[in-house]
């Protein structure tokens, strides 16, 4: 068997956690931030979790069991 290769685009926007779950950035957080709150800014700052009926896909991405 050949080895699998990972999607580039998942490898470049998920990263796995020590416990083994998938982080990820917030969207709308590029371009437009004038407009934008100071506090919506700050939330989309920080990392979120990818949900868990989403996991098992990303994770295929990632040729990870």
């Amino acid at each position: 068997m050949p080895k699998l290769k990972t999607k580039s685009s998942a490898k470049k926007r998920f990263k796995v956690t020590g416990t083994g779950k998938l982080k990820r950035k917030h969207a709308f957080k590029s371009h437009i931030l004038t407009k934008k709150s100071k506090k919506r800014k700050l939330k989309l700052t920080h990392d979120g979790l990818v949900h868990k009926n989403d996991e098992a896909s990303i994770k295929n991405m990632l040729n990870l069991k």
